[in-house]
């Protein structure tokens, strides 16, 4: 099976997960071309979760502090 390149955008990503999860909901595909469904949707499946990750490192709080406005971090569990 060739290498394939990355999901160009994270939102390409998941409209290919969704083609990839339609055609194997159709339930009249053979067992070979499911497993290769299987095998491209979990490879995209890692791709934008690395993009998640990568986009949530990227994310960052404007805080005040006293009169200044400084960038922070971006904590999702911080309330």
């Amino acid at each position: 099976m060739p290498e394939e390149k990355p999901a160009a955008s994270f939102e390409s990503g998941l409209l290919e997960l969704e083609q990839i999860v339609k055609e194997m909901e159709s339930g009249d595909l053979p067992l070979e071309r499911a497993l290769e469904l299987y095998e491209k949707g979990m490879r995209l499946s890692e791709s934008c979760r690395k993009q998640l990750e990568a986009a949530e490192t990227r994310i960052e709080m404007l805080v005040r502090k006293g009169d200044r406005v400084q960038p922070e971090p971006f904590r999702p569990d911080k309330a």
